[in-house]
């Protein structure tokens, strides 16, 4: 009812899913789902994630009557500009809101990430007679969610890890937005579960407490396989006139059908917002009890620090997020005599030199890691123990639940969702990798984790048309600038080995949203950095690489990634014939733009127009440094166009990606002409 009247003050919402789920809503956070009101951040506590966030109402009437910071005063200001009670669920962990829902499957696969988390640090941290981390993880799905792609992948990963501490209720009502489901939606769900080696349990009555509290128990007591709990739900339950219709999914019931409704069930018609003494109490029992469990917990890590003061170290340290003192010593630092490498390989040998120091971090790739050159290389695989071994091909380390290195085959979907779920978990720090062109894949993720202002590093690799014979379907063109139109994302591109290793710093120290590493498949020459300027420069997003800061230049060349070296070979043409020339490297645009306004026209001084931007991608986000677009002085040299399939050579001096062109275009905007 709290639901109804906050739907309905609104005039905006879903009160269908809440009113059929409330049942068992109740069951789990009553009787169930271990939690603290007064500290919604108690590491031990069961998550709940609302993957079926249009339901938010049902969230937020929760949050309210068992005490945590949600007033009445939130629920009456449901979908109001500032309320803490938007649409659908935001993240939000001093009010109890676990992650960001809404885009249907996400929260499926978030919750997934959550008992990865879980299974990791309970493995790596818990000893005989010391259960530091044993937790759930909840949630309820609807349709939707199950009809999304992520759900499968989600659910054949869970499947295959075991993850007995995952519970996933699926309100079966058999209505979505447009219709009934047996319009689009008549899979066997049970059977499709039970293939991806699920716990697959039916209630029939969705109002029957005991037989969904009864199902919760035996999900609880199944420790090897993941649980659906499927619960024949009624959406709009109770209303005379909308139950069981879609007319309920995404609209209020209307003045007249929620008297008519609370008069059915003897719900009082005044006033709204009503809650019985009785209920409230009921569901206030939440506050002393989760007290006592945060309580409980307290002295099971007092007598754990007694007898593992380094482990419990080592907690703290990863649960604040703090790194081991001297992990920025163990960054390799590569000579310009050294032999080109590609900055993929660069990267993993930073990942790797500085994990001992990081121990939080876990994460793998789309089953790509001899490409992404991302494992933590002997540090273990996560998996179940009895699996396998650690002889199968393209393991990494010995199989058990404590290795940092992922495998996550083929599902990109799901990969980004879990991330998300680790970093929401707490006490981990996830990387992901893929190909650059296969982050449309992960799009759906990636937003909700800038939404989220979460810690998580993005790690693509073969960033263009230079991976060569692959082709256009392998080589990314607007994938760069769509990445750096999503709001909190910060994307680097480093130029050469010494700059990856900055790249990974930044990555590391970088607060306040999730980070995207872009790498190349092609070996590049490493810059001459006492010729040039340090790879250090990157921590302010972009910094004179050639030419002096002191001496005003002619032309600017402003570049990224692989293209910084014709640039600067370009730069040496130019200033052999006598032209002032600069060459900028721009690994992190939103780094720069971060910049005091004195650096920023330091390094791009206002009064120097002619400027060429350099990058292997699409051209649209660059004339903000250039100017504007056709104006005389600002260009830029990118791809607004597909790749080609040829060796990755051929295709950068194809389109244009050469000293000589680039000469031949900084000529052209001074109006000089090659000397003789």
């Amino acid at each position: 009812m709290l639901a109804v009247d906050m739907v309905q003050k609104a005039n905006s919402g879903h009160p269908g899913m809440p009113m059929g789920a409330a049942p068992m809503a109740y069951v789990l956070w009553t009787r169930h789902l271990r939690f603290n009101p007064r500290n919604p951040a108690w590491p031990d506590r069961d998550r709940f994630v609302l993957s079926a966030g249009h339901g938010s109402a049902l969230l937020y009437s929760l949050l309210h009557l068992t005490g945590y910071d949600m007033p009445m005063e939130e629920l009456k200001n449901f979908r109001q500009w500032g309320s803490h009670t938007p649409g659908h669920p935001e993240y939000d962990p001093r009010r109890g809101v676990e992650c960001t829902t809404g885009p249907l499957g996400q929260g499926f696969g978030n919750g997934l990430g959550m008992a990865m988390a879980e299974k990791f640090l309970s493995a790596n941290f818990n000893r005989p007679g010391h259960d530091i981390v044993n937790h759930y993880t909840y949630a309820i799905v609807s349709d939707g969610d199950l009809m999304e792609g992520i759900s499968s992948e989600a659910g054949s990963l869970a499947g295959h890890f075991k993850l007995g501490k995952l519970i996933y209720l699926y309100d079966n009502n058999h209505v979505s937005l447009a219709g009934a489901t047996e319009l689009t939606f008549t899979e066997e769900v049970a059977k499709r579960f039970e293939a991806f080696k699920w716990h697959v349990q039916n209630v029939e009555d969705g109002n029957d407490l005991e037989a969904i509290g009864g199902a919760i128990k035996a999900a609880r007591e199944e420790l090897e396989r993941p649980s659906l709990i499927m619960v024949r739900t009624h959406i709009a339950y109770g209303s005379p006139n909308k139950q069981d219709t879609f007319q309920a999914h995404g609209s209020p019931l209307g003045e007249e059908e929620v008297r008519l409704t609370k008069k059915n069930l003897g719900w009082p018609l005044e006033p709204a917002f009503h809650i019985p003494e009785e209920a409230l109490k009921r569901f206030r029992e939440s506050v002393p009890r989760g007290q006592k469990l945060e309580e409980e917990w307290g002295r099971k890590m007092q007598a754990y620090s007694g007898a593992y003061p380094e482990l419990k170290a080592k907690w703290d340290g990863m649960w604040t997020g703090k790194y081991i003192p001297g992990w920025k010593e163990k960054l390799p630092v590569f000579e310009a005599s050294e032999k080109p490498v590609a900055t993929r390989a660069a990267g993993g040998r930073a990942m790797n030199a500085i994990y001992e120091h990081i121990p939080q971090l876990i994460g793998g790739s789309g089953d790509l890691n001899p490409s992404t050159d991302t494992p933590l290389k002997g540090r273990g695989t996560f998996e179940s123990p009895d699996m396998g071994n650690e002889n199968v091909q393209g393991s990494v380390g010995k199989w058990d639940f404590s290795g940092p290195n992922i495998t996550y085959g083929v599902r990109e979907h799901a990969m980004t969702a879990v991330s998300s779920g680790l970093a929401l978990h707490g006490g981990l720090l996830p990387f992901a990798s893929t190909f650059l062109i296969f982050s449309d894949y992960m799009r759906p993720s990636i937003r909700l984790a800038c939404l989220m202002r979460l810690h998580v590093i993005y790690v693509f690799t073969h960033d263009s048309v230079a991976l060569g014979e692959d082709g256009p379907t392998h080589q990314p063109i607007e994938h760069l600038e769509s990445l750096r139109a999503m709001p909190g994302m910060t994307v680097i591109r480093p130029s050469d080995a010494n700059e990856t290793s900055e790249a990974w710093a930044a990555a590391l120290e970088h607060k306040g949203g999730p980070v995207s590493i872009i790498l190349t498949r092609q070996k590049l020459p490493i810059i001459d950095r006492r010729r040039y300027g340090l790879a250090s420069g990157l921590h302010k997003g972009a910094y004179v690489l050639a030419g002096t800061v002191s001496e005003k230049p002619e032309i600017i060349l402003i570049a990224t990634g692989s293209e910084v070296h014709p640039a600067l070979e370009a730069y040496e043409k130019l200033s052999s014939e006598g032209v002032k020339a600069r060459v900028v490297s721009m690994p992190c645009q939103e780094f720069f733009d971060r910049q005091p306004e004195s650096y920023r026209k330091e390094i791009l001084p206002p009064d120097v127009t002619d400027r060429i931007a350099i990058e292997a991608a699409a051209t649209g986000g660059w004339h903000k440094y250039v100017g504007a677009k056709d104006n005389g002085h600002g260009l830029v040299m990118g791809i607004d166009r597909f790749g080609a399939s040829a060796p990755g050579e051929t295709n950068m001096k194809q389109f244009g990606f050469t000293a000589e062109t680039i000469v031949e275009k900084a000529r052209s905007l001074l109006g000089r002409k090659a000397r003789a």
